[in-house]
């Protein structure tokens, strides 16, 4: 008589554990002034900008929102005149110090600006890959297909173009061209995007797409953005900070915190008549 063994079921192999990603970045401006040429246009800024979360910088027209901006990405020493003071903290590190290259800040820290600027001459798959060129980093077929998808994917735009990646970036609408840009800019693996009234020439349904990838990527990215909205910074961001410069006085920030107490208990009244539609 021959015995048998009973059937049983293997048990599953071991989950393959997902690969490390980068821990989420703290951003801090410390006593930040700044000046074009003899005229100083912020005076002493500091703010943190906590990982993982979107912050807003609000304010009027005129009180160094975008300056600040492009100097947390090194952005504002390209113009002849300009100087600074201070700052600017990259989990702890000044990404001004002389040690630090400039392209290393700018692989970290991501531009999105406010007029969509897809190069024209690129197909939409260039366009992605990109930074890969100006970076010098070096990737596969197979990975530049994968980065292409993954990019166009938490840019909230790779259903409306996966069948025409070899068209021309330039032929998009504004809104995907916008997204477009957010996608090239993930391509490089920035620890921060800064965008600068991203939406401010989209139209509403556009506008809506961005601010949806704008929550899904602040789950992998930190994000600060300027923005003249109040309901876009009531709807996205998770702290503000508002900005005010007034009769020839450079720009400071009269307040800053959590996005709900900013708008529904601010602490200045600066601050509750700007939010309120009272000036700006």
């Amino acid at each position: 008589m021959t015995s048998t063994v009973p059937a049983y079921d293997a048990p599953p192999p071991p989950p393959v554990p997902a690969a490390p990603t980068a821990p989420l970045a703290e951003l801090e401006g410390r006593e930040i002034t700044a000046w074009f040429g003899d005229r100083k246009v912020l005076d002493r800024v500091s703010l943190v900008m906590p990982a993982g979360g979107i912050t807003a910088l609000i304010g009027p027209s005129g009180c160094g929102k975008s300056t600040f901006l492009r100097i947390l990405n090194r952005m504002h020493e390209l113009v002849p005149s300009a100087a600074l003071a201070g700052e600017v903290l990259l989990d702890g590190e000044d990404i001004y110090d002389p040690s630090r290259r400039l392209i290393d800040a700018r692989r970290a820290i991501g531009m999105v600006f406010q007029k969509p600027n897809p190069f024209p001459a690129m197909s939409i798959r260039e366009n992605v890959l990109a930074g890969l060129k100006l970076t010098g980093t070096k990737a596969s077929r197979s990975e530049r297909d994968d980065l292409v998808e993954q990019c166009l994917v938490k840019g909230g735009l790779w259903t409306e173009v996966r069948d025409r990646l070899d068209a021309p970036g330039g032929g998009l609408s504004g809104g995907q061209q916008q997204r477009l840009c957010i996608a090239r800019s993930l391509a490089i693996k920035p620890r921060v995007l800064l965008m600068d009234e991203p939406c401010s020439a989209l139209d509403p349904t556009s506008t809506r797409v961005i601010e949806e990838t704008m929550l899904d990527l602040a789950r992998e990215v930190t994000i600060v953005i300027v923005t003249h909205n109040m309901q876009q910074a009531a709807r996205v961001s998770d702290r503000c900070a508002f900005f005010l410069a007034s009769h020839g006085t450079p720009g400071v920030i009269i307040e800053h915190g959590e996005t709900r107490a900013m708008f529904e208990d601010p602490q200045d009244q600066r601050t509750s008549d700007y939010v309120n539609g009272r000036f700006g």
